[in-house]
């Protein structure tokens, strides 16, 4: 094992990652000890481009098609030799000082396979992305645009989001969301990496309680904050909508189903 640090980042036309690499670059300098990877899926050639700008800063593996998110990480993981990885997505904003401390938590107990932040959005509001428990009626429940719908169902969805969460201490939690999570490699290939059945949507969900089945622990900190610019682009596109609900009808063929 070295004592580098893999930062994997997967993108398709991902519209925030210019701005994503020019934070790392300013939080990291050229220096440092971790090493950025990016795995394009099949991007467009102008994208490309843009990306191969950054030269040395990052490492850059291109697929011919698009095989999803958990395909792409696993493919810059699965050839690492570094102890730890940062699951990054291309929309995601930090500081080097809450990526240094969250390392050092996994650094602090063997048992953890991973380490979860404090998710913000731009304004400095909480994202509420950690989960206990998924059963379809909650899932959908958020998909409901009548405020006065989900106001009925305001407690069960506090209880769903994790909302109660203390802002003191740690936690751990039973799933973290992969928009960004430090792992243990070698925990993350014992349990096989991320599922690639699911394209995209639930495959954090499912590394997560493949880590819980391991036996492993996840902490939530909130201690360590990172930006997260959420475009819930399942609740705007029919197409993504449509690979969403493929994707928990496996996730709930895998796991069992739960409806209320």
């Amino acid at each position: 094992m070295d004592d580098r640090i893999t930062i994997s980042i997967v993108t398709h036309n991902s519209r925030h990652i210019f701005d994503v690499l020019d934070n790392l670059k300013k939080e990291l300098g050229l220096e440092s000890s971790y090493d950025v990877h990016i795995f394009d899926n099949a991007s467009d050639q102008s994208y490309i481009d843009k990306l191969q700008s950054y030269g040395t800063f990052i490492s850059l593996h291109k697929a011919e098609s698009n095989k999803g998110f958990g395909y792409g990480h696993n493919e810059v993981l699965k050839k690492v030799t570094t102890r730890y990885a940062v699951i990054f997505n291309p929309d995601v904003l930090l500081k080097k000082h809450a990526l240094d401390e969250m390392i050092q938590r996994m650094k602090e107990n063997d048992q953890l396979a991973a380490v979860c932040p404090k998710v913000l959005n731009s304004d400095g509001t909480t994202q509420y992305l950690v989960r206990q428990k998924l059963d379809v009626f909650d899932y959908m429940l958020r998909f409901v645009p009548f405020q006065a719908i989900k106001k009925l169902f305001d407690k069960r969805l506090s209880y769903y989001e994790c909302r109660d969460l203390p802002d003191d201490q740690t936690s751990y939690i039973k799933m973290g969301s992969g928009c960004f999570m430090i792992i243990d490699v070698d925990k993350f290939k014992q349990v096989g990496g991320f599922d690639e059945r699911f394209f995209m949507y639930f495959e954090d969900n499912d590394l997560c309680l493949e880590f819980g089945q391991a036996g492993y622990k996840i902490l939530y900190t909130p201690f360590e904050t990172v930006i997260h610019l959420y475009e819930k682009g399942a609740h705007k596109n029919k197409e993504l909508f449509k690979i969403f609900l493929q994707s928990m009808f496996k996730f709930f063929n895998k796991w069992g189903w739960r409806f209320f």
